[in-house]
């Protein structure tokens, strides 16, 4: 298992390049050195690095010429510190401007580099965390509830995270599969490697092969899940909804830990563990043709099961004294209080939306509601309550923060284009005016999948 970030050193001084090699591996790094911007490139291409040196001064192609290329790339990049021995402060403004993460001077202080590599690392990392908590800000480190179910899960994720295997978890939609997966990835030996999350749902064709597998095309590198997760843990949420050739290239990708990004010429090897989650019944899909028998016996080596939250009624005490505290420290929402009544109104209730049904109302009571307590009279109003017809013309949202506000609008536009095309991606792409890569990266960030809003439209 790969344990040290992979950098590409990338100067024409062979001395340097040597020096700075050597440095690094001695901090527990992986390091490739590239002579030049051709060499760079071809590096780039073959092992997607951690983190990039770059300097500035180059026969041929500057490094500047080589960042602006780079930039142009879609999807993440790793980030950039570059190294210069007469630089100028124009030449560090543009490198800031083009995505550098830093600029550092020649002669080089072994001090001074060792600390930026660090900073980059650190913050690439933070940049990804948040990324993929966007659409689930709720940052729960572990399963919550003390219920004998929930006990049971934690532990039997304990054991999972020591055996870098496999991982396949099933559970309704709400229940929490994700906080599983994250919790094991945190468990690992893997802890310190990235956790990225790619949702199959939704993705058709083309694009849902290089969002896992990446493409490349006229001389750029887009680096798909499978890259971006190197050394770390990929989280495939709705793997049932994958299309036979996709199964097909995760599987060989997974048995041989190489793929070929789209389009792509030669293999790129990978060190991934990869988690799969579904709210479907796996083995059924296996009977239907929809999944590979070998894709699915491959994931299935230690399945992970997370209950309804209706088998756990004894944790919905704890859930929503969690939530209340976490979204009035959050959002700055008044904190308000349970009764016993509105308690047992809740622990009676059979929560079809499991663990995401419970936030949602408790986040709908704190904003809405007034009053230190909540009383089951309220509880009643919530559950049972039903958008009121608006007038026509008057939008949602106006007693909401500005950025709530947008984001509120953005997902009832989109889901309302989502059915009036039947989820088709590159209709609504045409529809809404934007580009399908930054499509799926607004739908991620807010939340919005295609075929959970076309399930409950049928």
């Amino acid at each position: 298992m790969r344990t040290g970030a992979h950098i590409l050193v990338v100067d024409d001084e062979p001395d340097i390049g040597s020096l700075v090699k050597e440095i690094l591996e001695d901090e527990g790094y992986e390091v490739s050195v590239a002579l030049g911007a051709e060499d760079a490139r071809e590096s780039r291409r073959r092992r997607r690095p951690d983190l990039v040196l770059l300097d500035i001064w180059m026969p041929e192609v500057d490094g500047i010429s080589l960042l602006k290329e780079w930039a142009q790339d879609a999807g993440e990049t790793p980030p950039v510190v570059m190294m210069s021995g007469h630089g100028t402060i124009e030449t560090a403004v543009e490198a800031t401007r083009l995505g550098a993460y830093d600029f550092i001077e020649k002669p080089l202080s072994m001090a001074k580099l060792l600390i930026a590599v660090e900073h980059a690392l650190d913050h690439a990392k933070l940049r990804r965390e948040n990324q993929g908590l966007r659409h689930e800000t709720d940052a729960v480190s572990e399963p919550i509830g003390r219920s004998r179910v929930m006990q049971d899960l934690r532990e039997r994720v304990q054991r999972i995270a020591q055996h870098d295997t496999s991982v396949l978890i099933i559970g309704e939609s709400g229940s929490g599969k994700e906080v599983c997966a994250r919790y094991l990835h945190a468990l690992s030996a893997r802890a310190g490697g990235p956790f990225v999350r790619v949702p199959m749902s939704g993705l058709r064709g083309e694009n849902s092969a290089a969002e896992l597998f990446g493409r490349e095309e006229a001389g750029h590198v887009h680096f798909g899940a499978l890259e971006q997760a190197n050394g770390g843990t990929l989280f495939i949420e709705d793997f049932v909804d994958m299309e036979p050739r996709v199964q097909a290239r995760l599987l060989s990708a997974m048995t041989h830990q190489s793929f070929l990004r789209v389009d792509g010429a030669a293999p790129v090897s990978i060190d991934v563990r990869v988690v799969a989650a579904t709210s479907r019944d796996p083995a059924r899909a296996v009977e239907e043709g929809r999944l590979r028998e070998d894709l699915y016996y491959r994931l299935n080596v230690v399945p992970i099961h997370v209950p309804p939250l209706r088998e756990r009624r004894e944790d919905v005490i704890e859930l929503l004294g969690y939530y209340v505290d976490l979204l009035a420290r959050r959002e700055s929402l008044p904190f308000r209080r349970f009764t016993v009544g509105a308690q047992n109104r809740l622990r009676h209730h059979e929560w079809p939306g499991n663990v995401r049904e419970l936030k949602n109302l408790v986040h709908r009571l704190l904003i809405l509601g007034s009053g230190a307590d909540i009383d089951h009279t309220e509880i009643d109003g919530a559950l049972g309550q039903v958008p009121r017809p608006r007038p026509s013309g008057e939008l949602p949202g106006f007693d909401l923060p500005l950025k709530e506000a947008r984001d509120l609008y953005e997902r009832i536009y989109l889901e309302h284009q989502i059915k009036l095309t039947g989820g088709n991606i590159s209709k609504l792409a045409t529809r809404v005016g934007m580009e399908r890569t930054h499509l799926y990266r607004k739908m991620r960030a807010l939340g919005v999948e295609p075929k959970r809003i076309l399930d409950g439209a049928t």
